[in-house]
């Protein structure tokens, strides 16, 4: 059974209003997005390189291609740039965009596309570059007109329902490919910070299923259904956090305290105070042995965000 509808519910209940506590709940899942949505295109970068520039903005005994790292290290700037825009209301723009993009592509242009005009941040100046099964993309001198187009709706959208608005801006955007490179890395990430803005969770495209995704896509350009593409988009987001929604609900079952240690949010004598109802002895016994919530998020720590 569908867990996605619980997950929205528990996101909405962290009542997110600034980028701190965006950062918060997003610790981990900043490394996994960065590191799937980057290894989709690119299968030099791996979980370990961009836990290492995320944390400490270096790698060691790294041997491979530079504009790796560059990707990974932009991945970071593309982060930190929408925790920005949530604290300042940016809305999603023509401007927006072309930051976003420049973030995320600088120093990762080739020869060819910098000797043709095309620079990151700037929309593509030749119609060669396409995307899909059938070479699929907006002519040069339409692309701010789809865009804009495409922004006024999703912009304007003020239901319940922000996933399919994020799946239609998502499946446009790609379509337009409004640069020479990196649209589906700029296109992921616009399409988790409008959802951030619209208190729905983000969302990790996992490189694992990224034939799916594509499926889902090419589905969208040759018969103009969305129907995959939301119903992949739900699938992931249920990938993404469930086992987040999990640990909050088997915490619910435990002591107040007990939960309250393992957030390591109170002082002793907060935990000295509460424990007159419990027994210091037994308190102490279960805080020495790891419960079921601590072992599993000590096994999912890789693979799913931790917040």
């Amino acid at each position: 059974m569908s867990r996605y509808k619980d997950i929205v519910e528990l996101w909405k209940g962290f009542g997110i209003e600034s980028s701190a506590d965006l950062e918060s709940h997003l610790e981990n899942f900043s490394i996994l997005f960065a590191y799937n949505s980057g290894a989709i295109e690119n299968r030099e970068i791996t979980y370990h390189d961009t836990r290492e520039i995320f944390e400490s903005g270096k790698v060691s005994g790294y041997s491979g291609n530079l504009k790796t790292l560059f990707e990974i290290s932009n991945m970071k700037d593309a982060y930190r740039l929408m925790l920005k825009w949530f604290d300042e209301k940016t809305p999603l723009s023509l401007e927006s965009i072309k930051e976003m993009h420049y973030q995320i592509a600088k120093l990762t242009y080739d020869q060819r596309r910098w000797e043709l005009g095309e620079r990151p941040g700037q929309f593509k100046k030749d119609d060669r570059w396409g995307v899909g099964r059938h070479d699929i993309a907006a002519p040069v001198e339409e692309v701010e007109a789809n865009l804009q187009e495409d922004l006024d709706e999703i912009n304007s959208y003020a239901g319940s329902k922000p996933l399919v608005a994020a799946a239609f801006f998502h499946a446009r955007f790609e379509g337009v490919h409004a640069f020479a490179d990196g649209n589906g890395r700029c296109g992921r990430a616009l399409m988790n910070y409008y959802l951030i803005t619209h208190d729905h969770p983000p969302v990790v495209v996992y490189e694992e299923d990224k034939s799916q995704y594509y499926k889902a896509l090419d589905e969208y350009d040759e018969t103009g259904d969305l129907s995959p593409l939301i119903g992949f988009l739900e699938a992931q987001a249920e990938k993404t956090w469930l086992p987040t929604l999990e640990r909050y609900e088997h915490s619910k079952g435990e002591p107040d305290l007990v939960v309250s240690a393992k957030n390591r949010k109170h002082s002793l004598s907060d935990y000295l105070d509460q424990a007159d109802g419990i027994g210091i002895d037994a308190l102490m016994e279960q805080l020495a042995e790891p419960s079921d919530v601590r072992t599993n998020a000590l096994e999912l720590g890789k693979d799913n965000p931790a917040r």
